[in-house]
């Protein structure tokens, strides 16, 4: 991280070398071959998965037999539903947090305790409060952090809500992701203060800071790092491949287009967070027919569009009330048109009426929803 130009502050820095992420993992999933195999303390590449800059998946389909039956029949298939962090993002959500020595912070969303632990360290218990809506995770995450000397205030609640029992705080730092900032947070946290999470949109999403003004407001800009979480529950969106299933299809006729399907969903290219505004809502599904390779995108109200790469060629059909790739294009030559603006020219405003992006600044004549109404 040192290297990677992530973490600089010495408290951090402090606060990482001294809280062992191993105690937090000792067992979790890897991904082999579509499926997640169980690792634990004693494997052989035990602890080079724990001090790998990795995600480490500590949760399936919100079921906490399934690592056992992974470790008992072989790898599963589910869904990641909770896990530990890559170190990096943590270390760039707590950075950005900018938290004072007397900044009481809560964090949505314990899963492990090892964030929490480092937290803890950093500001001291009193200081710490962490809630994550699963029990059993909370009480891991508890007796692992009681293990480590840890005490921050830990609690089964819906981190959507925020926490109202210690409430205020200077900082909220959410390690989930979130389709719209909930007000709750900006109303428990003092003005001033500052939001650190991560957006839940299929296609442009990331990390954002957000700092909190009177009356329940708040402005904030989009970070030129990525960084992606699962969801809060409350704010999970269907999975696409069900919306693909509840559409009928007609096979069209291929066009050629010159946009890649890479440029549209591609974190590390530059159009990949305007291309999340000119189609919020629509879910990427990765498919692969036989001698092609395809990504189809689908929006609830049946719009559809598949792209293929052929020899060389981009080739995209598209269907249902609403022409997705066209309007993908017209939004990559507007995109263009703006200057190919990155992620970090990008700001928010959050009130309880709306919330919205904006270009450069907040009285910006290029505005675009959180999402669509």
């Amino acid at each position: 991280m040192l290297r990677e130009g992530v973490l600089s502050d010495p408290a951090w820095v402090a606060s990482f070398r001294h809280v062992p992420r191993h105690d937090f993992v000792p067992r979790f999933f890897v991904p082999v071959a579509g499926r997640w195999a169980a690792i634990e303390d004693g494997d052989e590449d035990w602890l080079a998965h724990v001090y790998a800059d990795h995600v480490l998946v500590t949760q399936l389909d919100d079921d906490p037999s399934a690592w056992d039956t992974a470790r008992r029949t072989g790898p599963v298939q589910g869904t990641p539903t909770s896990s530990s962090s890559m170190p990096s993002v943590m270390a760039i959500m707590l950075e950005t947090l900018l938290a004072g020595d007397r900044d009481r912070v809560l964090e949505v969303g314990t899963g492990t305790g090892y964030n929490a632990a480092v937290l803890t360290h950093r500001l001291g218990a009193p200081r710490v409060s962490t809630v994550d809506i699963d029990a059993n995770l909370v009480r891991t995450a508890k007796n692992r952090l009681a293990d480590g000397g840890y005490h921050p205030e830990c609690a089964v609640f819906d981190g959507s809500a925020g926490f109202p029992d210690n409430a205020p705080y200077e900082r909220v730092l959410c390690t989930c992701s979130v389709s719209a900032i909930p007000i709750a947070w900006l109303e428990q946290t003092t003005p001033g203060g500052a939001i650190v999470t991560t957006l839940n949109r299929p296609i442009g999403a990331g990390l954002v800071r957000v700092e909190v003004g009177e009356g329940t407001v708040g402005h904030g800009r989009v970070l030129p790092r990525d960084g992606r979480f699962m969801p809060l529950r409350a704010h999970r969106l269907a999975d696409a491949r069900d919306l693909l299933a509840a559409i009928p299809r007609e096979a069209g006729t291929p066009r050629r287009t010159a946009l890649s399907i890479r440029e549209v969903l591609d974190p590390t290219r530059g159009f990949e967070f305007f291309a999340g505004l000119a189609l919020p809502e629509v879910t990427p599904a990765f498919t692969d027919p036989a001698g092609s390779t395809a990504t189809d995108l689908v929006h609830a109200d049946g719009s559809w569009t598949r792209h293929e790469s052929r020899d060389g060629e981009h080739l995209v059909t598209q269907g249902g009330p609403r022409r997705l790739w066209d309007r993908l294009e017209a939004a990559h030559r507007q995109w263009r048109q703006l200057g190919e603006p990155d992620r970090d020219r990008f700001g928010l405003t959050v009130t309880p009426e709306y919330q919205e992006f904006w270009l450069d600044f907040p009285d910006s004549a290029h505005r675009w929803p959180l999402a669509s109404p």
